[in-house]
């Protein structure tokens, strides 16, 4: 299911499908209250780069973060999905980094742009069966920059879990096989540290998640 050696371990999806501030952590750092539904935005899929291959920091941005977030591909149609049989529509799991221009995020108002660059959704290193991951919300999730962990959480501090996700977004959204969705990046992200922490060209970004793998791109800047 998917390769190690480079490439994207999924065929593209339909649609990437996004959660904000899913960690209590980093609600807090970010001084925002805990949302009461899932909050939902998309990444598309020109985004998607494999493990090895460059995020390319764009010359129109100085404030490219990192965002370590477990991945979920849909391998079922999903329509309506009551939480008790979410998990069962899952084809399996991956590491996600959901790269972020915070400058031209915060400039727009909503989120689209600055987090769809080209290169700004490496995945990898390979799909998990979900049979191998007995319970998504049990899992360390760290993201490491320059083999410094500045990430360092686990999936059981999601305000919403995975199957709350697909309930919620299976209620308003088809969801369809092979759709990717992120699920949300815990405390530590560039943005809020002080000083704060951007990616600069010749930085080696990690996403690592419990039983699912380890992801490394390097950061480039645009040539």
């Amino acid at each position: 299911m998917g390769s190690d050696n480079g490439g994207l371990p999924i065929e593209r999806p339909g649609k990437i499908v996004c959660v904000g501030l899913n960690y209590r952590d980093h609600a807090a750092e970010a001084g925002m209250e805990l949302p009461t539904q899932p909050v939902i935005f998309a990444k598309w899929p020109n985004a998607l780069v494999g493990p090895g291959e460059p995020i390319v920091l764009p010359a129109g941005s100085r404030q490219v973060d990192y965002e370590a977030e477990l991945g979920v591909v849909m391998g079922t149609r999903a329509r309506d999905v009551p939480e008790s049989e979410a998990l069962g529509t899952i084809a399996g799991y991956l590491c996600v980094n959901d790269v972020s221009a915070r400058d031209l995020q915060f400039a727009d108002g909503q989120w689209t742009r600055g987090k769809s660059l080209d290169s700004f959704c490496p995945i990898g290193p390979r799909l998990v069966p979900a049979s191998e991951v007995p319970d998504p919300q049990d899992l360390a999730i760290r993201c490491l920059v320059n083999g410094e962990a500045l990430q360092d959480s686990s999936t059981s501090a999601m305000v919403f879990s995975v199957a709350e996700v697909i309930a919620f977004v299976s209620s308003w959204i088809t969801l369809e096989p092979g759709d990717l969705i992120a699920t949300g990046t815990p405390a530590g992200v560039g943005f809020v540290r002080k000083p704060p922490v951007f990616l600069r060209d010749g930085d080696e970004v990690t996403v690592e998640i419990e039983r699912v793998g380890t992801l490394t791109n390097p950061v480039r800047a645009a040539r």
